[in-house]
């Protein structure tokens, strides 16, 4: 196993990536000499030699020389230049994962949230809560979070927080004192054989807590009921009364955000309005307070954060609204579960018609959960989808959006359902037949938020 404290000069390949360059702004910040190379600049590359890194465009074998570890993301395969070069000079190598779980090894308390839906929004809220209450903790988010400008905040404390991705098992090389698992369910289904196999890395990854550790669990998902189980340190929440947390009293405003009280063990805690809305960011929202009250954080403390809390970048992001009234929403929701807690949540939003222009994340995905996309969209009163985005992806299945349109309108007879190959199309069609009054939310991984933009960008124009 590498050691963090043998190496001088860390290499890391794919270093302008969201999830590596966090790893690298931490390594800049303990003082290791960091060098990263990429295939295109960006605002990351550009923040991280402002901070000390050199950065290498394009992938060479010359740019590991020197390096004491080189680190590479996911997206690296084994005939990358640099990595082959660098087991050629028997340079110790490390995924982005395993440094990860290093550095968190160095934190008394290593916070790790996982789970298959909710994972950067309940991150960000614990995060928030520990900065709030003066814990000054290291952070690294799944998306980008306004209060710490960016997705990586370096804390001087005892605390570390951090996603904890199920995909491709990386989660399993972190270090957690605290997890909490949000909920089980099927996806990443190019890697997990079935929800079994997700199943069972998640009770691997639940084992690595420590006796003097806590698991914090969902309690009506029942995978995440069956992996902690045999566990003798959970700490439960959810809705229901037999949970150690439970919300109570909920009742949701015109705009769909939650206002409810936190029970504790059968006591009232507090009292939580939330600024984001649906039944799904509740429970997010238990989660995060269970852990920061676990670390002492006081009641009320937690409560005025996450009432300040408007989320993350492309979770439920309001783009504005036009001069007819129509209000754009977009999310980042890809899975069917997320597109039914999002559109239930937009369903207690003051609207007419809502508008869903959804566009379908990996092949492999919109394959494997094809019936389970086709039954989530009941909430919605219009359809419009764009082609499938094949992010790592090639077409092998020569699927598209338009065999998933005929088996929406299987499902829901009674909606309008509707495809067209590019954006300008959707934004079209969409700002000449929405009215005032309606609400449209552009859902999906990839880049539909593109849509929601073009159509503001009508508006102003015409």
């Amino acid at each position: 196993m590498v050691n963090l404290s043998d190496c001088r000069q860390i290499h890391c390949i794919g270093i302008g990536g969201i999830g590596l360059s966090a790893i690298a702004e931490i390594l800049i910040a303990r003082g290791y000499k960091v060098t990263g190379s990429d295939m295109r600049e960006s605002d990351i590359t550009e923040k991280l030699i402002a901070d000390g890194a050199n950065i290498f465009l394009g992938h060479r074998e010359k740019n590991v020389e020197g390096a004491d570890l080189v680190v590479y993301s996911a997206a690296v395969g084994n005939d990358n230049p640099e990595l082959a070069r660098a087991k050629e000079l028997n340079i110790p190598t490390a995924t982005r994962a395993e440094v990860l779980g290093l550095l968190m090894s160095e934190y008394e308390d290593s916070i790790a949230i996982s789970g298959t839906h909710g994972k950067t929004t309940t991150t960000s809220m614990v995060s928030l809560i520990l900065k709030d209450a003066k814990k000054d903790p290291t952070i690294l988010v799944g998306g980008n979070l306004s209060e710490i400008g960016g997705n990586v905040k370096v804390g001087d404390s005892r605390y570390f927080v951090t996603e904890a991705c199920e995909y491709m098992d990386s989660f399993l090389s972190l270090k957690p004192k605290i997890e909490i698992i949000l909920n089980i369910d099927s996806d990443h289904l190019d890697y997990f054989k079935d929800i079994d196999h997700i199943a069972r890395s998640f009770e691997t990854f639940a084992s690595l807590v420590p006796e003097d550790g806590t698991i914090i669990a969902y309690d009506a998902n029942p995978f995440v009921k069956s992996v902690v189980k045999e566990r003798a340190n959970v700490v439960t929440y959810g809705l229901n009364e037999s949970c150690d947390y439970y919300a109570g009293d909920i009742v949701f405003n015109g705009e769909g955000m939650p206002d409810f009280n936190v029970n504790h063990r059968g006591k009232v805690l507090c009292n939580v309005q939330l600024s984001i809305p649906g039944e799904h960011n509740i429970l997010n929202s238990l989660a995060a307070f269970a852990c920061c009250h676990i670390l002492g954080v006081e009641a009320e403390s937690i409560a005025r954060t996450l009432q300040s809390f408007t989320g993350t970048q492309r979770r439920f992001d309001i783009m504005g609204t036009t001069s007819e009234g129509i209000k754009i929403i977009d999310d980042y929701a890809h899975h069917p579960t997320e597109i039914k807690a999002t559109l239930s949540a937009v369903k207690n939003m003051k609207h007419n018609k809502m508008w869903c222009l959804f566009q379908p994340h990996t092949y492999t995905r919109t394959m494997a959960l094809f019936d389970d996309f086709a039954e989530s969209f009941g909430d919605a009163d219009k359809i419009v989808l764009a082609e499938i985005y094949a992010a790592r992806e090639k077409n092998i299945y020569k699927i598209s959006s338009k065999e998933l349109v005929n088996r929406i309108k299987e499902a829901h007879p009674d909606k309008e359902v509707y495809f067209f190959k590019d954006f300008e199309e959707i934004a079209s069609f969409v700002y000449n037949n929405a009215e005032p009054g309606d609400l449209v939310i552009t859902m999906g991984a990839g880049d539909i938020y593109k849509a929601g933009e073009m159509i503001l960008e009508k508006d102003r124009k015409f």
